[in-house]
């Protein structure tokens, strides 16, 4: 089933999208202080209307509205203030015609009273008689019952990610338990005769272990469980049965390394070998992450990533972050990226048919974004650090100029 040519990353995404099946996901049900973050697995009614009685919305007295009919400074209404209502307590009485209550923000209006008048907009006559200058309407600075939530109303839909507001809006209407979608344990491997673990001290011909604290903080961000396997040297036994090992316990496998003609296609056939579908693409027509992999194992994704820490996070961004959100159960996520308008710095040129995505930081310069291009090659390190964001080059055009407005996509 591999396709031969180089596809767009939309195109790559979409093959292994269609060649997944569906499969229920595990759930658990947690204490919502253990939920921040967490993918819902089903909608959440709210149990009760909320608020659950009539509150006022400013620092004033409740009153009868008709009573203010009329009313201004030079012709005012005169209310007795018998009561006062504390915060936290249900009035034991009911307010009569041309009565008031002194009220503060939040508590509860009596029965009778279906208004409030601000503080401002009156004057104290004496211990239990106020004047009002202005009159409200029904309703007027007040919050009525169940108009922010009705029972049983949607509060947050299925597949959102728990923000810490969502959180708070459970604990409002006196949920204390969720049930959400287990995070995906994804294992992580790093492959490669020059790759040594990062506190080796680094001898000629040596690389350290970048990778795989990319993608172990790239897939904790997104929801998975981190499973790192270690680093395994170009050998087609080891390399299959970490994968092999990788595959009875975890729901995607990431491979770092081993995917360009160097290593003369091995991760490619070790994933043909091992099952179908095997490799769905081996290669992206994009610019860094040309030598991508992607494949699929008894329903577990497979990705083989470049070697280059830069390119690793572009090929992660573009095609395994979506392919994540699948098996974490994110389906509402409206907004996955935050982007803002720039104007690029330098002429940037691009070939045709290739999607190129360029590496930036943003100076705010009279009032507008400039993004700056780092321009380098995707095996340095220090792109990555510098990097704030990325500007792309879709396949149809040929490059941008100094000045143009791009859209960049934060980090």
């Amino acid at each position: 089933m591999l396709n031969k040519e180089f596809l767009l990353p939309a195109e790559a995404l979409k093959l292994i999208m269609n060649n997944i099946k569906k499969a229920d996901l595990a759930l658990e049900v947690l204490k919502i202080e253990n939920c921040y973050g967490r993918i819902i697995a089903d909608d959440v009614l709210s149990p009760e209307d909320l608020p659950n009685f009539p509150r006022s919305t400013v620092d004033g007295y409740a009153i009868i509205s008709s009573d203010t009919y009329g009313a201004s400074e030079t012709s005012p209404t005169y209310i007795d203030v018998k009561y006062e209502i504390p915060m936290g307590v249900a009035p034991d009485f009911k307010l009569n015609k041309l009565e008031g209550a002194k009220i503060s923000t939040g508590a509860m209006l009596p029965t009778g009273a279906d208004a409030v008048i601000m503080l401002e907009n009156t004057q104290i006559i004496s211990s239990d008689m106020i004047e009002i200058t202005k009159s409200v309407a029904s309703g007027e600075n007040v919050i009525q019952k169940g108009e922010d939530l009705k029972m049983n109303e949607i509060l947050i839909r299925k597949g959102s990610k728990l923000r810490a507001q969502d959180i708070g809006a459970l604990a409002a209407v006196g949920i204390t338990e969720i049930k959400v979608y287990k995070k995906p344990p994804v294992s992580i491997i790093s492959t490669g005769d020059e790759i040594i673990p990062h506190h080796l001290p680094v001898s000629l011909g040596k690389i350290r272990d970048i990778n795989s604290f990319t993608l172990a903080g790239l897939v904790k961000e997104n929801g998975g469980i981190a499973l790192k396997r270690g680093i395994v040297i170009d050998d087609y036994k080891m390399i299959r049965d970490i994968i092999e090992k990788s595959l009875s316990d975890s729901k995607m496998i990431l491979i770092s390394g081993g995917t360009s003609a160097g290593t003369k296609d091995m991760v490619a056939k070790i994933i043909d070998d091992i099952g179908g579908p095997g490799v769905l693409f081996h290669g992206l027509s994009i610019r860094p992450g040309k030598p991508m992999i992607g494949g699929i194992v008894d329903n577990v994704p497979i990705f083989g990533l470049p070697g280059h820490p830069v390119a690793v996070v572009i090929c992660f961004d573009l095609i395994v972050r979506p392919i994540l959100n699948l098996l974490t159960g994110l389906t509402n996520d409206k907004f996955p990226y935050r982007t803002i308008k720039a104007k690029i710095a330098k002429n940037i040129p691009s070939a045709a048919g290739r999607e190129d995505h360029i590496r930036v930081f943003i100076e705010e310069k009279d009032s507008e974004f400039i993004a700056h291009p780092l321009l380098g090659k995707s095996g340095l390190v220090s792109l990555l650090v510098k990097g704030e964001g990325t500007v792309t080059i879709p396949p149809n055009k040929t490059g941008v100029n100094a000045g143009d407005e791009v859209e960049v996509k934060i980090f």
